[in-house]
C-alpha cells in the first residue's frame, strides 16, 4: 500500500484534529464550529476560501494554470444519536455524535488540501468541497441551489465514504447504480375510539394497524421481481394513551429503498392498494403519503474508471473491488452526480475490533489509520484527473 510520506509523518496531527471534531459534533446546518475550523485550516494553506455555501458549507480553491477543474467533496455533519463510547474523544454534546465518520471524511480531505497546496505540483483547478447536512436534510441540494457548480465550475466531482467491514487499505466501487433512493411514507388510520371493555362500539385502528403492518411486508417479496433489490421498513408506530381506552387514531411511518423509477411506482401503488383494502375491511379511513428524499446514486463510467486507477495506485490491484454489490443505503451526493459527472467510492474502515463497527451505531468510531490512505487517494486522483482531462478555462467575470 502506497501512502504519501507527508501523511504518514503527520498522521498524529491529523488524527488529533479528527478526534477534536468527533468530540464536538454538530448536526444539519449547525456546523458552525466545524465550518470555522475547516475554513481556518484552508486559509492557512494559502487557498481561496468561500464560506456560507449552502448555509454552512465551505469551498476552497487551489488554482495553478489553466488545467482541468475537479471537485472533491466531504461531508461535515453529525447524527442525532447518543454516543455510548467511553474514550477520551467521545462526544461532548448529549444526543449528538459523529456516528457515520464525517469527522474522518473532513479530515482526509483537509489533509489532501494541505499537501496539494504545499506541493503546487498539479496543474489545474481543485475545489475542496465541505458539505453540511448530508444526514436526511439535503445539504447537497442546498449547495447546488446556492450555485455550487456555477460559482465553482468543474468537469467532475468525487466523493468518498468509509466502509466498516472492508479491511484497512482496501477500496470498493461500482459503475452505475450504487446506492439506493430513499423515500419516506406516513400512514394515518382514523377509526373510532371507545372503552376497551366495549370494543364492538369502536372501530379499533390498532387492530387494523396490526393487519396493515403484516400486509405491507408482502409488497417487496410478492410484488417486485426477486432479482431486483428494494426494502420496505416500518420504523414508527404510534397510537393509544391508556390501558382501558381504544384510541381513535394510529400513525405508522417508515422508509423505502429502491434503484429504479418503476420500482418506486409499483411500491407506491401496491402500498396504497393495501391501505385502501385494509380501511374497507375495518370500516375506517386509512390515508398514505410519500416523500422522496434522495434519488439513487449513479456512478459515471469514465469517472469511475479514473477513480479505480487512483485507488489502485494507492492500494494495489488486489485491494480494489471494482464491482461491489449495490448498497441499499442512501447518500445525498446522488444529487451532485445528477448535475455533474463523477464517482462515489468506499474506503475500508476495518473489520472486527479494528474499525468494523457499522455506521449509525452508538459505538462507532472512525478509524484514524485510514486517514493517510484516503488522503493519498485524493492526491492521486487529482494528479490523474488533471493529467488526463481536457483543460477548461473559468468563465470571464
Amino acid at each position: 500500500m502506497e501512502t504519501l510520506t507527508f501523511f504518514d509523518q503527520n498522521k498524529e496531527i491529523h488524527a488529533a484534529f479528527r478526534r477534536d471534531l468527533h468530540a464536538h459534533p454538530e448536526t444539519a446546518f449547525n456546523e458552525f464550529r466545524t465550518a470555522r475550523l475547516v475554513a481556518e485550516k484552508l486559509v492557512s494553506y494559502g487557498l481561496e476560501v468561500t464560506t456560507g455555501v449552502g448555509r454552512t458549507g465551505v469551498v476552497a480553491c487551489y488554482r495553478n494554470g489553466d488545467g482541468p477543474a475537479i471537485g472533491l467533496r466531504a461531508d461535515m455533519d453529525a447524527l442525532d444519536l447518543q454516543e455510548m463510547n467511553d474514550f477520551d474523544h467521545k462526544s461532548s454534546q448529549p444526543g449528538k455524535m459523529h456516528g457515520c465518520g464525517h469527522d474522518g471524511h473532513t479530515t482526509m480531505l483537509l489533509a489532501a488540501a494541505e499537501y496539494i497546496a504545499a506541493q503546487k505540483s498539479i496543474t489545474g483547478t481543485i475545489y475542496f468541497i465541505f458539505q453540511p447536512a448530508e444526514e436526511n436534510d439535503g445539504g447537497a441540494t442546498a449547495m447546488i441551489e446556492d450555485g455550487l457548480f456555477d460559482r465553482f465550475p468543474m468537469q467532475a466531482i468525487f466523493g468518498m465514504h468509509n466502509f466498516p467491514g472492508l479491511p484497512v487499505g482496501q477500496f470498493a466501487v461500482r459503475t452505475g447504480p450504487f446506492l439506493a433512493a430513499f423515500e419516506t411514507f406516513d400512514i394515518s388510520l382514523q377509526g373510532t375510539g371507545g372503552h376497551s371493555a366495549l370494543p364492538h362500539l369502536a372501530k379499533d385502528p390498532i387492530v387494523a394497524a396490526g393487519y396493515l403492518v403484516s400486509a405491507l411486508q408482502s409488497v417487496v417479496s410478492r410484488a417486485l421481481d426477486p432479482m431486483k433489490q428494494a426494502v420496505l421498513s416500518i420504523t414508527r408506530l404510534h397510537g393509544g394513551s391508556a390501558y382501558n381506552i381504544i384510541p381513535d387514531r394510529v400513525e405508522i411511518s417508515g422508509s423505502l429503498r429502491y434503484f429504479e423509477d418503476e420500482q418506486q411506482q409499483l411500491l407506491r401503488r401496491r402500498m396504497k392498494s393495501i391501505c385502501d383494502g385494509t380501511g374497507q375491511s375495518h370500516d375506517m379511513t386509512i390515508q398514505i403519503s410519500f416523500a422522496s428524499k434522495y434519488p439513487p446514486l449513479v456512478n459515471h463510467g469514465a469517472e469511475t474508471a479514473l477513480a479505480v486507477r487512483a485507488m489502485t495506485r494507492v492500494a494495489g490491484t488486489e485491494n480494489v473491488n471494482r464491482d461491489i454489490d449495490a448498497i441499499l443505503g442512501s447518500e445525498d451526493f446522488a444529487f451532485m452526480l445528477q448535475k455533474m459527472p463523477g464517482c462515489y467510492m468506499l474506503i475500508g474502515n476495518g473489520i472486527g475490533g479494528d474499525g468494523g463497527c457499522m455506521v449509525h451505531n452508538p459505538h462507532y468510531d472512525f478509524n484514524d489509520r485510514i486517514i493517510p490512505v484516503g488522503a493519498s487517494c485524493w492526491v492521486r486522483l487529482c494528479e490523474q484527473f488533471c493529467a488526463d482531462a481536457v483543460p477548461v478555462k473559468s468563465p470571464a467575470k
